[in-house]
């Protein structure tokens, strides 16, 4: 069966919209528990301005205190080239660029064109010069919630000036919540076709309740990367009614029951994903860690024995 890779991104974009500051020792510690859990990636941090995200200001000593497992990439996000400059002496794994191909989105987000975002992104690209593997997340790929519908052929003008790059893979990304199945199959099965030599992964969120729908449309097209955030968190500040990230756990334990090889440990990582109330103050969206696993079995009743014991008698009578 299809080995599927998992990136965890909880700890950035889970974390960036919280109100109230997780204390640094817990962000090392969940990230190191999550490094036991056998994620292909754990997004960690942001090396943006501690003024535009303050949850994310301890970028440096989160990056300087972690465990790195073997075999996970410790990815992070970087907005310009300062950023990038800070990534590299953390020793970063990898370099998540982020723009909108929404013209809007991007104003409203990032501040300035998409023009300028993608010039900003290009000299981050030729100043590292393939130092470390550096990814690029086109936002609101299938939707935006001021435009509307999203062309497929803005996705790909953007996606094919990073591929021209020489980045070594593209999220295509879902910010808003507004994919569906039948949409999420066209778009993966185009991308494919055209950067065969890219990672591809796709990012969800579960504003519509479809979430889980549009990985199974993914992994069935041939997808095999995803982004996930455990227990659900994140979200994006401008869609409307936006919730976050498709729950990590939720995802894993559904590709597991219908048999692919995730790679996770997955009652290792609910025991991780039961402990994210606490850690943010409030209920989280994720469902299995709440109900379980569907392997799961609870005992019966009392009631059931009596009534086995009652009709097995009779039915001996």
């Amino acid at each position: 069966m299809t080995r599927i890779h998992f990136n965890e991104v909880s700890t950035r974009d889970g974390f960036q919209i919280e109100p109230e500051f997780i204390p640094t020792d817990t962000k090392v510690a969940l990230v190191d528990a999550l490094s036991e859990c056998g994620y292909a990636k754990i997004e960690v941090t942001s090396f943006t301005s501690p003024k535009a995200i303050p949850m994310l200001r301890d970028a440096e000593e989160v990056m300087g205190r972690i465990r790195r497992a073997p075999g996970v990439e410790y990815t992070v996000l970087v907005p310009n080239l300062r950023g990038a400059e800070r990534a590299l002496e953390s020793r970063a794994d990898e370099l998540n660029l982020v723009m909108s191909t929404s013209e809007t989105h991007n104003l409203a987000n990032l501040r300035m064109p998409r023009e300028h975002s993608f010039a900003a992104l290009a000299e981050v690209v030729r100043r590292v010069d393939g130092r470390t593997p550096i990814n690029v997340s086109l936002s609101t790929c299938f939707g935006c919630p001021m435009e509307g519908e999203v062309p497929l052929t803005e996705v790909l003008r953007f996606a094919d000036r990073f591929a021209d790059l020489g980045v070594r893979g593209l999220t295509i990304c879902d910010t808003t919540g507004m994919a569906h199945p039948a949409q999420v199959r066209a778009i993966c099965d185009s991308l494919q076709a055209r950067y065969p030599q890219l990672q591809l992964t796709l990012h969800f969120h579960n504003t519509r309740g479809m979430g889980l729908a549009n990985v199974l449309a993914a992994v069935q097209s041939g997808i095999t990367r995803f982004d996930g955030s455990l227990g659900g968190l994140g979200g994006c500040p401008y869609a409307p009614g936006a919730s976050g990230n498709i729950s990590s756990e939720d995802a894993i334990h559904m590709l597991d029951a219908m048999g692919y090889d995730t790679g996770i440990d997955l009652p290792r990582l609910l025991a991780v994903a039961r402990q994210m109330p606490a850690i943010v103050g409030h209920e989280v969206p994720g469902q299995v860690a709440k109900a379980g696993r569907i392997s799961d079995l609870h005992p019966a009743p009392p009631s059931v024995a009596e009534l086995r014991q009652h009709f097995n008698t009779n039915q001996g009578a």
